[in-house]
């Protein structure tokens, strides 16, 4: 009996051994700069994330696409490598955190803010919410918005002067606006001054310093601007923000303060002075600057307070920046089959030999 285990055994290490060397068989070598080759496991992983994303499982001939797609990106990001095209890895984190604020609608300063939102409103980490809603970790994520930023530039360096001649007309924006304008909306906001005294070692002197900051704030002995000002000095012993904010949970949350309080507030008239407020690193005081009411905007107004942007000009920038990333997308597809060549690209496997690779699964 034990034989027979033993060799069951080693019969499924064998098998193993030969998945694996199946998984890293070479499909394709694209060699427009350096060699770099496409195996069946890198490819499997693409597929993977198009499946997950779609909730479908492709077809050999969405695997081909995916194939072709995955050829064409490696050319692209080799022609930026041999023009001298690169992004520093201190913009893609300032990029990511953009791109995260626009998604989950919550403003943050540093990707530690972000981990403690997700933490909280999703009740999972950062890599593990990016893993779900994408299927790749943050490194990975961070990764892929490289590749895409570097294959941009090389593509908008490459058409330069046409995409400057891209843009829509004061027809098509107006037109926007009539079909859009029941969503393009103020919510309740208002503006605040808070000031955040650190505990430290010493919680107790803490609160006595936020205490006599909002006594000087009520008796007009201290205005924000002048808090402002000295909160910039390395020895100011407190933080001092200034900004818009919008009556919901989310923004609650970033001015740790339950949100019962946050809307207590917007029922203030302007100028009101909080009590303090303790969060478990700092003691906190909110003065209610100013106090805007939802509306609807005409195409005139400004997109938010205490901005300069007019509806017009934010429906501008937005169409115009989806007509480029239009013709961008159409241009890199381009220049990507004009280096597609066997010059530049071997394939491994062809026809059926390609066919029977791609059918993993069936």
């Amino acid at each position: 009996m034990k034989k027979i285990v033993l060799a069951f055994t080693m019969f499924l290490a064998t098998a193993g051994m030969a998945f694996a060397q199946a998984d890293l068989q070479p499909i394709v070598t694209v060699k427009l700069g350096k060699s770099e080759t496409i195996t069946v496991k890198q490819l499997k992983s693409r597929v993977g994330l198009f499946e997950k994303q779609t909730n479908k499982k492709l077809t050999v001939d969405e695997r081909k696409s995916v194939l072709e797609a995955f050829v064409e990106e490696k050319l692209i990001l080799q022609a930026a490598a041999k023009a001298g095209l690169s992004i520093p890895d201190s913009n893609i984190d300032q990029y990511f955190l953009q791109t995260m604020m626009q998604q989950i609608g919550v403003p943050f300063s540093s990707e530690k803010e972000l981990d403690d939102i997700i933490l909280q409103t999703q009740g999972v980490t950062l890599d593990q919410f990016l893993k779900n809603q994408l299927g790749i970790s943050k490194a990975e994520y961070k990764s892929y918005m490289k590749n895409q930023l570097i294959s941009q530039n090389y593509v908008v360096s490459q058409r330069q002067a046409e995409l400057q001649k891209i843009g829509p007309t004061d027809e098509q924006i107006r037109a926007f606006y009539e079909a859009n304008k029941a969503s393009l909306v103020w919510t309740d906001m208002m503006k605040i001054f808070a000031i955040a005294v650190p505990k430290g070692s010493n919680p107790e002197q803490a609160k006595l310093t936020a205490n006599d900051f909002r006594n000087k704030i009520v008796d007009k002995k201290l205005t924000s601007e002048q808090a402002l000002v000295q909160s910039q000095k390395p020895d100011a012993g407190y933080q001092a923000i200034e900004g818009v904010i919008q009556k919901n949970e989310a923004y609650a949350m970033q001015l740790g303060i339950p949100l019962q309080t946050l809307l207590t507030m917007f029922n203030q008239k302007e100028g009101f002075v909080s009590d303090i407020q303790e969060t478990e690193s700092d003691y906190r005081v909110f003065v209610l600057k100013k106090k805007y009411e939802a509306k609807m905007l005409s195409i005139s107004d400004v997109v938010q307070p205490e901005t300069t942007m007019t509806v017009y000009e934010y429906i501008r920038q937005n169409l115009a920046n989806q007509m480029q990333s239009l013709y961008l997308q159409n241009a890199a597809n381009e220049i990507a089959k004009s280096l597609n060549t066997p010059e530049n690209v071997e394939y491994k496997k062809t026809g059926d030999a390609l066919t029977k690779i791609l059918n993993w699964g069936e």
